[in-house]
């Protein structure tokens, strides 16, 4: 049966628009599932805490690690080290003949600041975190999880070792968990914590600050692991106000 022009026009019309219609439905879906998925995988990321360097670019200044590269950062040559290298936003010290670890070198205030940042033990059973910093013209070392696995203190105080003065404390550390470590320099003052929990609060004065000659080479600021496998991120420095 023949249908008149005018119907068949208006059908094909009518049959053009439905195929429009549904293109653009098609198109308005897509970028809709393609937002949701997006925000799935940064929420994802910050909870597992990858940081917002991973998926914002981080420019805030006083993080010292952007989480993709060791740009600010050397490896420290201690001559027995394991290999250092980023992933999945970590800085990994890999387990040496001694000492692994990465130096800052940029511009570090010589007092009145706080470092935090996030450290793990992943293999060995030795310290997984000596940060060595600087107290005015002097250098010091906060060990974390060192002499078999359980000191927490300062090296060194009078010459004697974080295992043996007055911030000496022993601590369990379990292996491939991530902890939260702070130190904060104030004048004489040296505070760290773990886990937002107090370990130290020392005052120096008076008193002679020194490191072991196995860290000499991460002055001023550098982080080091002993026969240990360890993992760093979220390191951050942020300088104190001196009034307070």
């Amino acid at each position: 049966m023949n249908m008149p022009q005018s119907f068949e026009t208006g059908r094909y019309i009518k049959h053009c628009d439905t195929r429009w219609c549904y293109k653009v439905s098609c198109v308005i879906l897509s970028l809709f599932v393609i937002t949701v998925s997006d925000c799935k995988n940064r929420s994802s990321l910050s909870a597992t805490g990858t940081d917002s360097v991973l998926t914002t670019g981080h420019t805030d200044s006083t993080y010292l690690f952007n989480g993709k590269n060791l740009d600010g950062w050397e490896i420290t040559n201690f001559g027995s080290q394991g290999p250092v290298y980023v992933s999945g936003g970590n800085i990994i010290l890999g387990m040496g003949e001694g000492c692994t670890g990465i130096t800052w070198k940029g511009e570090f205030p010589k007092n009145y600041y706080k470092v935090t940042l996030e450290a793990m033990r992943v293999s060995g059973n030795d310290f997984f975190c000596a940060m060595t910093f600087p107290v005015g013209k002097d250098p010091c070392s906060l060990i974390i999880g060192g002499w078999a696995g359980t000191t927490v203190g300062l090296s060194s105080i009078n010459n004697k070792d974080a295992s043996a003065n007055e911030t000496t404390r022993l601590m369990e550390f379990e292996k491939n968990r991530w902890y939260d470590i702070c130190l904060e320099v104030k004048g004489d003052t040296i505070k760290a914590s773990i886990d937002g929990k107090p370990v130290i609060d020392f005052n120096g004065k008076g008193k002679k600050l020194s490191i072991r000659p196995e860290v000499r080479l991460s002055r001023p600021f550098g982080i080091a692991s002993w026969y240990t496998t360890a993992a760093l991120r979220n390191i951050r420095m942020e300088k104190s106000n001196i009034e307070n």
